[in-house]
């Protein structure tokens, strides 16, 4: 084998999954088809339960040294602000959640952030290595490049994107729906004559035009321009083109914008894969998952994604954990990007506001095949559920929980001891968790829970541990 775990795509979900798996000893080859990281900041929004992930990861402080919080929108109308527009309803931090509100980086940082973090753990990219073959048998994948040597691999994940070459490959398909049919123009540029303290919002005109918005991009001198056009438009994505529509929607001149820096067009639609696997190679991200972009869903499921299949794949490659805990992870991936997509798409048509919902911070797995909640009274925090933050015994749960490791974390009882946990010693009780013994999985949520540790011989032993 060439590798154990062949990871294609290096958008953030493939960057993610690569940093999890090099920091448990796997062996895994990150491939991108491009010649270097994408350059937009398509997916600016990191959601809280995100920016707990990247904290984990040994990110989150040059992810909030790069970025900054969201700013509030005004509204113009005939070059006068004529009113405000809160983009989130507002959330203070807890000790429970210290990451309270979306944090803004663009997408390009997001992933220097990442690969810097990857090579930092001996990995890398291999990029201009796109993906035209894939076959498998019982012992691994072979995958054949345009360019370059064929790779083996124990396992095979395709993070590579909505349009996934290796989704196609393997035959996968993916059903879904059009949220808008209205074309949308997204661009990176520079411009003069706007404040970087607002979201500028010029609302649609009576000339069928639809919107444009122009947001400061934090930590950047950039603005990113998202601009809406009528059903059978094609926008130009040329500079000149740029400044025809700001020029037009607004009360600025076209030589405002003064560079253009990345542009693109879509049309929003939700999709779903119908399967998340096939054998020995997974479906991870957009790959798996297509989201409209109003409600910040797409890249903080895709990251979510990838912390939830790297454990995973560690525990069977390294733990000797068995093979079949890896179809947990459609089991419990596809339900939620399910939901997701559903939120998105009712925040894209205005039927949801940006909430205690789109932050993810309630996302769990209490149905899921993995998850064991044994005691007779169960509190607040159930097996399944996200494991909060807060203080036990002295120490805070956060600093134990950051590693590839499992959590032992027993409150008002003695605490187990478990090998490959890292164990938090007895504290006293917390309205947050309740009393019991709780133990907290590699990705930060409540596997087993029990009033004491009977019983929680049988569950390790599914993961290779005691």
């Amino acid at each position: 084998m060439d590798t154990d775990v062949l990871v294609v795509g290096a958008g953030p979900t493939g960057l993610a999954l690569g940093i999890d798996l090099a920091r448990r000893g796997v062996a895994a080859l990150v491939v991108e088809r491009a010649e270097a990281l994408f350059p937009g900041s398509r997916g600016k929004g990191i959601q809280p339960r995100t920016m707990e992930v990247f904290d984990d990861l040994g990110v989150i402080g040059a992810i909030r040294a790069a970025g900054g919080p969201y700013p509030v929108g005004t509204i113009w109308q005939d070059g006068r602000r004529t009113g405000e527009h809160r983009m989130f309803d507002p959330a203070d931090a807890s000790e429970d959640s210290p990451y309270a509100e979306p944090w803004m980086v663009p997408q390009w940082r997001t992933q220097e952030i990442l690969l810097a973090r990857l090579e930092e753990l001996g990995g890398s990219v291999a990029f201009r290595r796109e993906v035209v073959g894939l076959t498998q048998d019982a012992d691994g994948v072979r995958a054949e490049f345009a360019s370059g040597e064929p790779v083996t691999a124990r396992y095979a994940v395709a993070a590579d994107g909505g349009r996934s070459s290796v989704r196609r490959l393997l035959g996968i398909g993916m059903r879904g729906e059009t949220v808008d049919p209205s074309p949308t123009l997204v661009a990176d540029v520079r411009i003069s004559g706007l404040d970087r303290d607002n979201w500028h919002i010029f609302p649609p005109g009576g000339d069928g035009d639809g919107f444009l918005a122009i947001c400061p991009l934090a930590g950047t001198e950039d603005f990113q321009l998202v601009a809406q056009f009528p059903d059978g438009t094609a926008p130009d994505l040329s500079l000149e083109g740029v400044r025809k529509v700001v020029a037009a929607r607004s009360h600025l001149a076209p030589e405002a914008v003064t560079e253009l820096r990345w542009a693109s067009d879509f049309r929003p639609r939700a999709a779903l894969a119908a399967r998340f696997r096939s054998g020995r190679v997974f479906l991870a991200g957009d790959a798996a998952h297509v989201h409209s972009p109003a409600g910040g869903q797409g890249l903080n499921t895709s990251v979510q994604d990838a912390y939830n299949l790297g454990w995973k794949l560690g525990a069977v490659l390294r733990d000797g954990a068995a093979e079949a805990l890896l179809d947990t992870y459609e089991e419990e991936r596809r339900p939620i990007a399910a939901d997701m997509l559903e939120l998105s798409t009712s925040v894209h048509r205005g039927e949801v506001r940006r909430g205690e919902a789109t932050r993810q911070l309630g996302l769990g797995y209490r149905k899921s095949s993995l998850t064991a909640e044994t005691r007779e009274a169960p509190g607040v925090v159930r097996a399944g559920d996200r494991a909060p933050d807060g203080v036990v015994g002295g120490v805070r749960l956060f600093d134990a929980f950051r590693g590839p490791h499992w959590t032992a974390v027993a409150v008002d009882v003695e605490a187990p001891e478990v090998s490959g946990a890292v164990r938090v010693a007895r504290g006293e009780s917390r309205e947050s968790y309740g009393s019991g013994v709780f133990l907290v999985r590699p990705d930060g949520y409540v596997g087993w829970a029990g009033d004491q540790a009977a019983g929680l011989k049988d569950y390790l032993a599914r993961f290779g541990l005691r």
